[in-house]
């Protein structure tokens, strides 16, 4: 019997980079473009990039916007996740979620344990599903960005990786079906 958890190539996804910020923009968003340049390496397709100031209403907005795009398959969150009065991105974002994906934080806290120390309990990184479109959510660090893809995201994000990923769970995963 064969699995779209294992045994397919590559397949590049559309995925959305949200930065969450009051203070950044382009020129100075580091984190987000770790991330782009990130996804693209590895083959992926950015489908759009939004920098958008901490606030509840405007997170969901796009988000939103992103989930209902059957051409977006994962979102890419960076920013909001502390604990500061600012930082709101759980708040937005989770109310929008079918399912969460509970071991996203569990792993991205687990693998920062070595590189920050028990300072890792303060991110509130997360993830989840929405209209099948995977969403993890970071911290706005650029340290954090480059973890969270190169530890993490990169393998869940990969229909090659085993014993499974996310990509058979995406809108995409039609094509999946008749690759295997």
């Amino acid at each position: 019997m064969s699995s779209l958890h294992s045994g397919n190539a590559f397949i590049p996804l559309s995925i959305a980079v949200l930065t969450v910020s009051d203070t950044r923009d382009e020129s100075n968003d580091t984190s987000g473009q770790v991330l782009v340049e990130r996804l693209t390496k590895a083959g992926h397709k950015l489908a759009d990039k939004v920098i958008v100031k901490d606030d509840v209403y405007q997170l969901r907005a796009i988000v939103s916007k992103w989930i209902a795009d059957d051409n977006v398959q994962a979102i890419i969150s960076t920013g909001g996740t502390g604990f500061t009065a600012r930082d709101n991105t759980p708040e937005a974002l989770m109310p929008l979620f079918d399912k969460n994906v509970e071991g996203f934080g569990e792993v991205f806290r687990a693998i920062s344990l070595d590189e920050i120390g028990t300072s890792t309990i303060q991110s509130r990184a997360f993830g989840g599903i929405a209209n099948s479109t995977v969403i993890l959510c970071v911290p706005g660090s650029t340290n954090a960005c480059r973890t969270a893809w190169d530890k993490l995201i990169k393998e869940q994000l990969d229909a090659s990786h085993r014993p499974c990923n996310f990509v058979p769970h995406l809108k995409m995963a039609e094509v999946c079906e008749t690759r295997d």
